[in-house]
């Protein structure tokens, strides 16, 4: 399959899927200006990804290093002998007895998400598919489907606006208001949402006792083994709790610091609004689908007859709205103020035309109020 070209006719979300649907194996090649990342795939899922020249932050090792399971002594020794005899960092590692193949297989999987999500931030550079056999280390790898990369990679460019109106900086330290109580304990994880139960999971426990004053977010990030995104959506529920009190970093200034992540909002909106629009597009497609089937079934007429039945829009709609009011929060931090109308974001390029109404046919309900604003899909 010769498959090669630029992301700005062909995107990220693309070329994955269309890999992971003809079950493809080899070498996904990316390059962005002085970024390269390599992406081996095996059989249409994702065994590794790793960037290739001067990102050392983001190489095996280095993850090892901040995550507290090597010194720095032992990765150099570990360097030692993989120079001497070409094998893979993560068998020296293991094979020296300076980390467990679990642990191993762990921060495997971190340093290959880490990287692909960043992966969905690349608006512009080159790709090229190279096939060929793939072989991996099964005890110490476990290969990720691509329908499950994209999930959670649209599922993270959707919630960083929400988890960033609190967590608004990497640098961020956090006090301690209170000690957690056994009795919050609960074993699955929630989404970060406002007013949700009070029972915490395993991850936001290890977050709880990786925040002690002077560790930063990145910091927890790297101990807790959870990747930025997870440990600052960990730390929001938290800090929504009163748990935990934020501490805005004190060597640099509130509004240097907001700005910095005004931008990044601002890319992931831009960046992630086609890739998210298409799978909600499917989405809906699918749930009107089985709306039209469940409804002429139950009638005993055709399946394929229409059925005046909005709650698949309804679906996609709240989805839309997290868009729209990322965007809004953008603007008001690059102008000031929320803007007069949702056109405004169009202007500033915060907004496409259709995403005002999508999926609807009449425009999104918006009127600005006091410092804040009103936002409602029509009614329908």
């Amino acid at each position: 399959m010769a498959l090669t070209g630029t992301l700005k006719d062909f995107g990220i979300a693309e070329i994955l899927q269309l890999i992971g649907q003809q079950s493809k194996s080899g070498v996904l090649h990316l390059k962005a200006r002085a970024d390269e990342i390599h992406v081996v795939m095996w059989h249409g899922s994702v065994v590794s990804a790793e960037y290739a020249g001067r990102k050392a932050r983001d190489k095996l090792g280095s993850l090892l290093v901040r995550a507290d399971l090597i010194t720095t002594e032992q990765l150099e020794e570990a360097l030692g002998v993989q120079g001497r005899t070409l094998r893979r960092l993560g068998d020296i590692v293991v094979e020296l007895g300076m980390v467990t193949k679990d642990q191993l297989r762990e921060m495997t999987a971190l340093q290959t998400t880490q990287t692909l999500y960043k992966l969905f931030d690349w608006k512009s550079g080159t790709y090229a598919f190279e096939p060929r056999e793939v072989t991996f280390d099964r005890e110490t790898v476990s290969p990720l489907r691509c329908e499950s990369v994209l999930m959670e990679g649209y599922r993270i460019i959707d919630e960083w606006p929400l988890v960033r109106r609190k967590i608004t900086s990497s640098s961020m330290t956090f006090e301690r208001l209170k000690e957690l109580d056994p009795a919050m304990a609960r074993v699955e994880g929630r989404g970060a949402r406002d007013g949700e139960s009070a029972a915490l999971g395993r991850n936001e426990w290890r977050v709880y006792e990786l925040a002690v004053p002077g560790e930063t977010v990145d910091r927890i990030a790297d101990r807790s083994r959870l990747g930025e995104f997870e440990a600052s959506k960990d730390l929001f529920n938290l800090v929504n709790l009163g748990v935990l009190r934020a501490v805005p970093p004190s060597h640099r200034s509130a509004a240097a610091e907001v700005g910095a992540y005004a931008r990044s909002w601002q890319d992931r909106v831009r960046r992630g609004t086609a890739g998210v629009l298409a799978t909600v597009a499917i989405a809906l497609a699918l749930a009107a689908l089985v709306l039209v089937v469940t409804a002429g079934g139950a009638q005993g007429r055709s399946p394929l007859r229409p059925v005046d039945d909005n709650r698949a829009e309804r679906f996609v709609s709240r989805y839309q709205v997290e868009r729209l009011r990322a965007a809004l929060e953008v603007y008001r931090v690059e102008n000031g103020a929320y803007p007069a109308s949702l056109e405004a974001l169009v202007e500033t390029g915060l907004a496409r035309p259709r995403d005002l109404r999508y999926p609807w046919t009449q425009a999104y309900a918006y009127r600005r109020q006091g410092n804040g604003y009103l936002l409602a899909p029509p009614v329908e």
